[in-house]
């Protein structure tokens, strides 16, 4: 995808080492930061210079390539494999493609162990621009029949950013949002500002904008008299873990946007790659929730009079503040999943109807 007049994607490798957009530093300064060692992926992921479940799945499995480039030993792979399955807890495509590369990696000659690794990482890269890019194409259809029979701009909101820079290439939520404008469906898309870290404002909005999509950026708490006014016509947001059951772990807030669109009859989609989906459990209340550090919500970034980027304190000094980053949505709020494979319910029986 575009940034200025360039394509991007939000992972590469070259010359030894993992380079990145540090989403840090989005929208106000580009940033584009090389990662040498597997203790810089573990930081780039725990700091959130790079977020969102794929992306952190792809910065795992370069992070064991690294392992193996900074030191060739079993031992120390294995070591760098379990510190980095601990970097983050909720979205479990970081487990899912570190496991991955470890049952390539396990036992390999040392001297084909580099080589290996590097390709499958990489493997995992152009899966997952397929995967996001049939997301796209599935969810397609889904605009497509709202544009026929409104026969006007289709609003869609979305909440956190499920955008490219969370994938490697097109995003998950974005997808079916970007396939409609470049096939000319006009679209609009309410951009929830998703407090504490401000995802949908800093990189939702920005990336729509480099791509000339409309978007209005809201408070989180706007979404519901948008949906009471008729004026969102459904949703899409992404997960960092999606149960067999169709249970969705995502953003916080993503409960609330389903509670008011189911109260609202507003179609709540939610688009994923099959590598966010946790076949093992069955409980959503077993999903390890993330507790952030709280000064993500006391403090804020943007740019001063000067043209600076400054943080600054907004909460009294003596105040507490809790900083959970995810919250479960129940599948039965949840109109669809938008998959790789195609459309099914949240169920069980629906991604066992797409997933054999």
């Amino acid at each position: 995808m575009k940034i200025g007049e360039k394509n991007y994607r939000t992972i590469w490798f070259k010359d030894n080492s993992v380079k990145i957009i540090d989403q840090t530093k989005l929208p106000h300064q580009f940033i584009i930061k090389d990662l040498k060692t597997v203790k810089d992926s573990i930081n780039a992921i725990k700091t959130m210079e790079v977020r969102g479940a794929p992306l952190i799945g792809a910065t795992a499995a370069y992070g064991l390539v690294l392992a193996i480039i900074e030191k060739n030993d079993q031992s120390f792979l294995k070591k760098a494999s379990e510190d980095l399955i601990q970097s983050r807890p909720t979205a479990i495509n970081l487990k899912w493609a570190v496991d991955r590369m470890m049952k390539k990696l396990s036992g390999v000659n040392s001297t084909d162990i580099l080589k290996i690794a590097t390709n499958e990482a990489k493997a995992i890269c152009e899966e997952d621009v397929d995967f996001c890019k049939n997301i796209g194409l599935n969810g397609l259809k889904i605009i497509e029949e709202i544009s026929k029979k409104k026969k006007d701009t289709v609003n869609i909101l979305t909440h956190c950013n499920a955008g490219w820079l969370a994938t490697i290439d097109w995003g998950t939520a974005t997808s079916p949002i970007y396939h409609a404008h470049k096939k000319g469906i006009k679209v609009h898309v309410w951009v929830d500002e998703t407090r504490p870290r401000n995802q949908g404002a800093n990189l939702t909005s920005y990336e729509l904008n480099e791509e000339g999509i409309p978007n209005t950026i809201i408070a989180d708490n706007t979404g519901g008299i948008l949906m009471q006014r008729g004026e969102v016509d459904m949703c899409i947001t992404g997960t960092d873990r999606t149960l067999s059951t169709g249970d969705v772990a995502n953003k916080i807030g993503t409960y609330l946007k389903a509670l008011a669109a189911h109260d609202n009859k507003v179609p709540f989609y939610v688009a994923l790659p099959s590598s966010t989906i946790d076949w093992n459990l069955k409980n959503f209340k077993d999903i390890p929730i993330e507790e952030r550090n709280s000064e993500e919500l006391s403090h804020v970034e943007g740019l001063n009079k000067d043209n600076k980027v400054t943080r600054v304190l907004i909460y009294p000094k003596k105040s507490k503040a809790m900083n959970l980053a995810f919250d479960v949505t129940p599948a039965k709020y949840v109109t669809g999943l938008i998959t790789e494979k195609g459309v099914c319910e949240a169920s069980q029986k629906g991604l066992k109807s797409l997933f054999k």
